[in-house]
């Protein structure tokens, strides 16, 4: 007498992560330098290679404060270094693209601790 025992075994095992998954989201923000002007209403920031309209908020207001301290005429466009995202223009006028200043690192003729108080 023979007698056969057949089961059925789900063989495939989970493995249980126990470290928490992790990824690097790199910096969106670029640190920019050129000339910036603000006239009216608007302010655009030009480097060597790039012309951007700049998103006018605090951080941009206090910006343009702090220039027109430095201009001898409105249209004077002062040497700046900012930390800025770069971003589609929402609006159909103006550029293309847009920054939002972040942060103010560097105004020409003024110190650091000028420039950002």
């Amino acid at each position: 007498m023979a007698i056969l025992f057949v089961s059925c075994q789900d063989d495939e095992q989970k493995e249980l992560n126990t470290e928490p998954v992790t990824s690097n989201v790199q910096d969106s923000l670029e640190v920019l330098q050129g000339d910036y002007v603000y006239v009216a209403d608007a302010a655009v920031l030009r480097g060597e290679n790039f012309v951007y309209g700049v998103k006018q908020d605090s951080v941009a207001m206090l910006l343009s404060e702090k220039v027109s301290d430095l201009k001898s005429d409105d249209f004077e466009m002062i040497p700046v270094r900012v930390r800025a995202k770069i971003m589609a223009n929402p609006r159909l006028e103006g550029w293309d693209e847009i920054i939002e200043i972040k942060e103010i690192l560097e105004i020409s003729g003024a110190s650091i601790s000028d420039s950002i108080e």
